[in-house]
């Protein structure tokens, strides 16, 4: 099966008639390899539902500390901390220790890596920077 991602660029002359040229740009087979490889990683740690949850708070807010997860993920401490692993090796969510806390949040680019990671989004790229 080969996927096909269409890029199209639009040019516009600086000659006196002004006219604009289109062209589309094919990405590789490797290309498109490539972005899969990147995607499927973030798109598994998105798509439990727990982790899903934790990502829906962490969103919604600055910051969280450990505690107030548990209180709102009805899990057990060690499976939350699971979770939160998973979610950390993706590149979704940071730890910051204060004292004998750890405080979680998104990192900066998390949301824009899930959404360049879905099919379709043109000139997206997951792939950590």
């Amino acid at each position: 099966m080969t996927l096909v991602m269409p890029r199209s660029q639009s040019y516009v002359s600086s000659v006196a008639e002004a006219s604009v040229l289109e062209v589309s740009v094919q990405p590789t087979e490797r290309e498109v390899s490539d972005r899969l490889a990147a995607a499927l990683p973030l798109l598994r740690a998105a798509a439990d539902p727990v982790r899903w949850t934790v990502l829906h708070i962490l969103a919604t807010g600055d910051s969280s500390c450990v505690c107030d997860l548990q209180e709102r993920v009805p899990i057990a401490a060690n499976l939350l901390s699971y979770h939160l692993k998973v979610l950390r090796d993706a590149g979704l969510v940071r730890a910051t220790r204060r004292g004998r806390w750890i405080d979680y949040a998104l990192t900066q680019d998390a949301l824009d890596r899930l959404g360049g990671a879905l099919p379709g989004r043109v000139g997206a790229d997951p792939v950590r920077s």
